[in-house]
């Protein structure tokens, strides 16, 4: 892939990026975030989805031990990580795991468990390919990045 020019580097972040929101992984705010990014903040798109991948750890880690303590009853607790969680999912585009914490709110609602246990489980994998698939998307757009800065090199100010 190192070899190839930034308009096909380009080309495949675009395939990319529609397979993504084909499949229902990312939605429009996704797009509203990249329209955020300009020169003046070239890794504002990375720098957010970093801040957000961090936080998601606690929350994934404070959902999962909450639901290993073998006297939890404490459902509100959970749907408040939950929120936490689903809010910024969707203010990133994250569409299928917002969908995901919807199923899992409504297993909060009624006190069940075993249905918590299950959406705590499809959670940690749509988490877990979104931030593959998206980590696979900045790599990309770095080889493009140098590409290009390659292509059109800095002319030296003599």
């Amino acid at each position: 892939m190192l070899g190839l020019g930034a308009d096909l580097l380009w080309a495949h972040m675009n395939r990319l990026l529609g397979f993504l929101f084909h499949q229902g992984v990312l939605d429009e705010h996704f797009l509203q975030l990249h329209h955020l990014q300009d020169e003046s903040s070239p890794s504002f798109v990375s720098e957010v989805l970093n801040i957000y991948f961090h936080e998601s750890e606690k929350l994934l880690n404070n959902l999962r031990s909450l639901l290993m303590d073998r006297d939890f009853s404490d459902y509100n607790k959970m749907r408040i990580h939950l929120n936490q969680f689903m809010g910024s999912s969707s203010s990133i585009g994250a569409k299928r795991l917002t969908t995901v914490c919807l199923a899992f709110r409504a297993a909060t609602q009624h006190s069940n468990r075993p249905g918590c246990l299950r959406a705590l489980e499809m959670l940690e994998h749509e988490y877990c390919y979104l931030k593959n698939k998206l980590h696979e998307l900045f790599q990309i757009e770095q080889q493009r990045a140098l590409a290009a800065a390659a292509r059109y090199p800095l002319q030296n100010n003599q």
